[in-house]
């Protein structure tokens, strides 16, 4: 399965036990993040140090509850912190930025 669209990592996510070997880590922690495996997707990102690594990160931390953690890395990733409600349009479009 290729990675070129939302649809093809949504399918993944539903029909797949692991991450599939050609995503790239930044995927691989959206990837777990969807199929709520929080420790998962938060240790692979805890080695992205990119602003990407550092969106996700917010990301991570907004699923977690955790919104002045979360805050701190939308800073760091330059971006406007993201409220709760708006976690399903976020992951689209992180994943997105990922294809």
């Amino acid at each position: 399965m290729g990675i070129d669209s939302v649809s093809s990592v949504l399918d993944s996510v539903k029909n797949d036990d692991e991450p599939p070997i050609e995503y790239s880590q930044e995927l691989r922690a959206l990837w777990h993040a969807k199929r709520g495996k929080w420790d998962e997707a938060h240790d692979i990102v805890n080695d992205i140090h990119t602003e990407m690594g550092s969106w996700i990160h917010a990301h991570l931390h907004v699923i977690e509850g955790d919104l002045g953690n979360a805050a701190y890395w939308y800073n760091r990733a330059g971006r406007k912190p993201n409220p709760p409600n708006k976690l399903e349009s976020e992951w689209i479009d992180i994943v997105e930025a990922n294809l």
